[in-house]
């Protein structure tokens, strides 16, 4: 059964990868579009952090509205099931509003949350990375990422509630620039593939 589902999954990446040389315009499209973002988004984090809480805000409000209507026309017979969906729907719409009418209180909370995040998972990592100890020098890399991830942490911090301006925008930045540049080279690389198949 597992060989299988394996052999379905392979045939699917190779169908993916015949799609590729046909589809590399639109890859490179949204990766030049990715890049050009990201760096408008580095040039001006504090208007991408706004906007990135802006959205989640709005998917937050959109998917509480959607659970409120599945809740209120679910046929369910008991009330009291009904009504944790219904107090949980109503909370995400909350939320959500909350984050669309303050989105710089909404991105200082988000931004403390973060810092907590990078605390906690660099407390686990030099953790980790003791109990590795007996494995060798193997141990160094989870002690180093788990130390820079205090580091950040430390300066989310310090630099709080300022640090909510730009933090969030900083980092999505990189991310679409990362993803910009994987989507680009993929373009180019299927680009190539498709000459070598004329």
């Amino acid at each position: 059964m597992v060989k299988k589902e394996e052999k379905i999954t392979a045939e699917v990446v190779v169908l993916e990868l015949e799609e590729l040389p046909r589809k590399w315009g639109w890859l490179l499209t949204l990766g030049i579009l990715m890049l050009v973002t990201g760096s408008i988004g580095l040039l001006q984090s504090v208007a991408m952090t706004l906007v990135t809480v802006l959205f989640f805000g709005a998917i937050i409000m959109v998917s509480g509205t959607f659970a409120l209507v599945q809740s209120i026309m679910a046929k369910e017979e008991q009330w009291r099931g009904k009504m944790v969906h219904v107090l949980l729907a109503v909370l995400y719409i909350g939320a959500g509003a909350l984050i669309l009418v303050n989105p710089v209180a909404a991105s200082a909370a988000l931004t403390l949350l973060l810092g907590s995040i990078f605390l906690a998972m660099g407390i686990i990592r030099i953790v980790y990375g003791f109990r590795l100890r007996k494995l060798g020098w193997k141990w160094i890399m989870p002690v180093i990422i788990g130390v820079i991830d205090i580091l950040f942490a430390v300066i989310l911090g310090i630099s709080w509630p300022v640090s909510g301006l730009w933090v969030i925008g900083i980092m999505v930045s990189i991310e679409l620039l990362m993803y910009g540049w994987m989507l680009t080279f993929t373009a180019l690389t299927a680009r190539k593939m498709a000459k070598q198949t004329k």
